[in-house]
């Protein structure tokens, strides 16, 4: 086996660019004489140049040292110019060879067969040096792409792993403002369900009391879906904190140590107008937030743009509550109306979010009402509120169809009322 030859740096004029300009060129081919003169063309080209006498060569050098070009001989002994692009192609290295085959024959039937076969061009001898010159132009630029594409590649592959790391942790922070499941208020129960459609979702659930005897229970949808959905969600669950009574808006100090619940269409309209003051901000949001006095069964909600929330009687009749009524954030100075109802000992009521009325069925329906109401009979013999949730999300899994995912979150709130 004939050793490769390398010729030494040429002297061209200045090169503009990046540092990794196409610049290394291999020249196979049987004939010394003919490699030679190829060599000196190409150097005055302006590129570096190596030889190889045979394909067997060639494979040897480039796995030691890829060159950016390859210019075969079709027809050498042993492994030809096509078998040897072939083989190149099949090395899957990731560096990309740029490969010229150069054939004495220009019939269509063999440049097809020279590019079906992994060539990237074909010249015909004998070789004509300003064809070879624009031939090897052209496959620097295609070189440059394509690592300009590589290098774009990596930075969005690097941008994509840090963003994921970025929503992983956000998604974290979200479910952390449903730090439980399960909250006990006296004899009832609020249980409560976040399944974003997404790594992070714009819709929040939750419940908090004040003390003597009452409840206040929201879910709220944020316009949109993604990062800036969830964002807001954040932020509306600082309006309606259980933990820090004083910054809630929906509580008011009466005295040093009592606090009581504000009528659900006053907070509507407070969330209104913190939105509204906020310069910028295009999101909305839906709400159905409701107080409860735990010791009457007395409900007071206000349904701004979110779907009807569900009574579920302990006689087995359903009833949907509200009364419509624009969103939170949508239009300034809204106006909100609230609707009362009465709970009675082993009564639910279920806030939920329009991920189920809306989830698309498979004979392109919607679930709908009537739907939601069907799942929540076939979830009703669950006394666990917790397990009557999983249950529901699980029928309308069901119903959707196997591997379907959701397009939009699912979320809800169920108040157990125990009198």
């Amino acid at each position: 086996m004939t050793a490769p030859v390398r010729h030494a740096d040429p002297d061209p004029p200045a090169r503009e660019g990046r540092a990794d300009v196409p610049r290394d060129v291999l020249i196979v081919g049987e004939s010394r004489v003919q490699r030679r003169l190829l060599a000196k063309l190409v150097v005055r080209a302006g590129y570096r140049v190596a030889e190889a006498a045979s394909a067997e060569a060639a494979l040897d050098l480039c796995r030691q040292a890829p060159p950016d070009m390859v210019v075969s001989d079709w027809l050498m002994p042993g492994l030809d110019g096509l078998a040897l692009c072939r083989a190149l192609r099949e090395e899957r290295t990731g560096y990309y060879i740029y490969f010229i085959l150069m054939t004495s024959r220009s019939e269509k039937a063999e440049v097809a067969q020279g590019i079906d076969g992994g060539a990237d061009d074909l010249l015909t001898k004998p070789v004509d040096p300003a064809e070879l010159r624009a031939r090897l132009a052209a496959g620097a630029r295609i070189l440059r792409m394509e690592r300009d594409l590589s290098d774009t590649l990596a930075e969005l592959c690097a941008a994509k792993s840090a963003l994921d790391a970025d929503l992983e942790q956000a998604r974290k922070i979200q479910r952390s403002l449903v730090p439980e499941r399960t909250h006990r208020f006296g004899r009832s129960e609020v249980n409560l369900l976040f399944q974003p459609c997404g790594q992070v979702g714009g819709d929040l659930v939750g419940a908090f009391s004040p003390g003597h005897g009452t409840l206040g229970l929201y879910a709220i949808d944020v316009s949109g879906h993604g990062i800036t959905s969830a964002l807001m969600a954040a932020r509306v669950s600082g309006y309606l904190s259980g933990e820090f009574l004083d910054q809630n808006l929906a509580v008011t100090r009466r005295f040093e140590r009592f606090f009581s619940l504000r009528p659900p269409a006053e907070v509507a309209r407070l969330l209104n107008d913190r939105l509204a003051a906020d310069k910028g901000v295009e999101e909305y949001f839906t709400m159905a937030y409701a107080t409860v006095d735990l010791r009457s069964g007395r409900v007071r909600l206000v349904q701004a743009g979110h779907p009807y929330p569900l009574i579920l009687r302990a006689s087995g009749a359903y009833e949907f509550m509200g009364a419509g009524g624009l969103p939170v954030g949508l239009v300034p100075n809204a106006q909100f109306e609230e609707v009362e109802a009465r709970l009675a000992p082993g009564d639910r009521l279920l806030l939920h979010s329009d991920g189920f009325t809306e989830a698309q069925l498979p004979c392109g329906r919607m679930l709908g009402e009537a739907g939601l109401r069907r799942l929540a009979a076939r979830a009703a013999p669950r006394e666990s509120g917790r397990d009557f949730l999983d249950d529901l999300l699980r029928e309308l899994r069901r119903e959707m169809g196997p591997g379907v995912a959701a397009e939009d979150d699912l979320s809800a709130a169920l108040l157990d009322y125990r009198g």
